[in-house]
């Protein structure tokens, strides 16, 4: 069984920072997999905020460019989101996942999500 836990979420100021954390644990080789971070604000669909593979190669969503920094320590088996800048419209439930294929076969996890809310 694997388990995603986020933390780090809270109420901030435009402008102001926070950042999030996604702690791995369970029956998974944290290494192997491809991270991500996304977000689903109330009323809209899920959105993909940032990737990193299993080679520290990175990928963001246009809207966070610039802001964000997505980061992984594979010794703690933790990936983070250091959210700068941060403005209304980033405000959302964050969820943290975990995806692997070998072959065929995907792995994917999901955690429960932490709520970020921006205002004044």
């Amino acid at each position: 069984q694997v388990q995603l836990v986020e933390s780090g979420g809270g109420l901030v100021q435009p402008g102001g920072s926070l950042r999030l954390s996604c702690a791995a644990s369970g029956s998974m080789v944290f290494s192997f997999y491809a991270m991500g971070w996304y977000r689903q604000a109330p009323g809209k669909q899920r959105e993909l905020v940032a990737t990193i593979t299993r080679t520290d190669s990175t990928n963001y969503a246009d809207s966070v460019k610039g802001r964000f920094t997505i980061s992984r320590d594979n010794a703690k088996n933790t990936v983070y989101l250091q959210m700068n800048s941060l403005k209304p419209e980033d405000t959302a439930v964050y969820s943290c996942n975990a995806k692997r294929t070998v072959l065929s076969t995907t792995s994917d996890y999901w955690g429960q999500g932490t709520q970020v809310t921006v205002s004044s």
